[in-house]
């Protein structure tokens, strides 16, 4: 009963904890545990590099790498994974990955221990997501270079990175993640309805000045206005494209909408001038989605946009992406491309890597292209449908394993 105890304990302190009581607090878990030490490691806003979260009894670590490590390969592949004395345990809230947790053991780790260093990693993270709100010691520590005002504005605006229902699975990155021109996106899911939008605003980077950022923020507002009204597709396309124009007439913004029906897997689709969706199914391409359907917004009143309705299959993921990514250039001029991109995703996909780290792959292949260095936002926007919701989806959850599986060093 270490674990309850450690519960217990976590709980009571987290009323009035801040961000810097959290490594004390997982140190005195630790005891309770019957464990050595717990020490937090946050991930940086780039997702290439761990970084410990020290304060208290937590004793001194160094930042490591991601990719070619144990502790890498916790965070990756969402597994704990087990060295001779240190159990590497994922720091996740809910689908959204923040981390891991290095715990330093007396011994060999069995299943109890890891069921219980899995269940205060989840209190944890949860302690780290609320205690965010209040502070700005993670956000300083995830940052490994300044980050300029249009993107600290663009990406307060964002919503997590991840998100699951147990039937449905969505999960987004955007890159450069200091220095954003005009690319946001969105999710949200109502009900048995699941909502994305990619947008892409016209300017690029600091170069475009503040104007595409202030569009996409338009985008994103109308967008949620529109979707808390509960208007359907069509109407959220022409609520978003009388917002901009009636902003700022000459503004432009490419964007995709999408809707996904938990239960019947329909898939419907407007694409105003962007790139379209693709579903990959059974390691490969099944369709990649017509476009444009409509207009770039502010352009709508126009032409009629058109809605798009595919079928998905459980198991089915719809890849969603800004120009960024297939006009990708590198130093000798060769693109991205399209192909690429889908080779990548399905390699990813029949890995069976969680859909977070495959975004984080596809994003950072898109970066060693360009040598570190874009000439455009680069978006991704990854939906998986598991399996059918039941027709309400209060009264069934996809069962899980009941503990967190183990992966041994070598």
């Amino acid at each position: 009963m270490g674990d309850i105890s450690a519960l217990r304990q976590l709980l009571r302190q987290s009323h009035h904890a801040r961000p810097d009581d959290i490594p004390q607090m997982a140190m005195r878990a630790a005891g309770l545990l019957g464990v050595t030490a717990m020490i937090i490691y946050l991930v940086d806003l780039q997702q290439r590099v761990l970084l410990p979260l020290l304060a208290g009894d937590a004793p001194a670590r160094e930042p490591f790498m991601i990719d070619g490590t144990l502790g890498g390969r916790a965070y990756s592949t969402v597994v704990a994974c087990a060295g001779d004395t240190t159990l590497w345990v994922p720091l996740v809230d809910g689908a959204e990955r923040l981390g891991v947790v290095e715990v330093v053991l007396p011994g060999a780790a069995g299943d109890d221990t890891v069921d219980d260093c899995m269940t205060v990693a989840a209190l944890l993270a949860e302690l780290t997501v609320t205690r965010a709100f209040y502070s700005d010691t993670i956000e300083r520590l995830r940052r490994r270079e300044p980050m300029r005002l249009a993107a600290e504005m663009l990406r307060a605006q964002l919503p997590p990175l991840t998100f699951s229902t147990g039937h449905l699975l969505i999960s987004g990155l955007l890159e450069p993640c200091y220095d954003v021109g005009g690319d946001a996106f969105d999710y949200a899911v109502n009900g048995d309805v699941a909502h994305l939008a990619l947008f892409d605003a016209v300017g690029h980077g600091s170069a475009g000045g503040m104007r595409p950022v202030i569009l996409a923020s338009l985008a994103l507002a109308s967008y949620r206005n529109a979707r808390r009204a509960g208007l359907d597709l069509i109407a959220t396309y022409h609520h978003i494209d009388q917002a901009v124009r009636d902003h700022d007439r000459r503004g432009l913004i490419t964007a995709v909408l999408a809707e996904i029906d938990q239960r019947t897997g329909s898939l419907r689709v407007i694409s105003a001038g962007h790139p379209s969706g693709i579903v990959i199914r059974d390691g490969k391409a099944v369709r990649v989605l017509p476009t444009p359907t409509a207009l770039p917004v502010s352009l709508g009143d126009i032409r009629a946009p058109v809605v798009i309705e595919e079928f998905l299959e459980p198991g089915d993921h719809v890849l969603l992406y800004t120009d960024g990514i297939i006009e990708a250039r590198s130093a000798d001029g060769d693109y991205f491309g399209l192909q690429r991109l889908i080779d990548l995703a399905v390699k990813a996909i029949a890995d069976r890597l969680p859909l977070p780290e495959t975004a984080r792959r596809l994003v950072h292949a898109i970066l060693q292209h360009q040598d570190d260095h874009l000439q455009d936002d680069a978006t991704v926007l990854l939906a998986e449908w598991r399996s059918p919701a039941p027709a309400r989806s209060d009264t069934e959850l996809p069962e899980g394993s009941g503990r967190a599986p183990i992966d041994p060093a070598g």
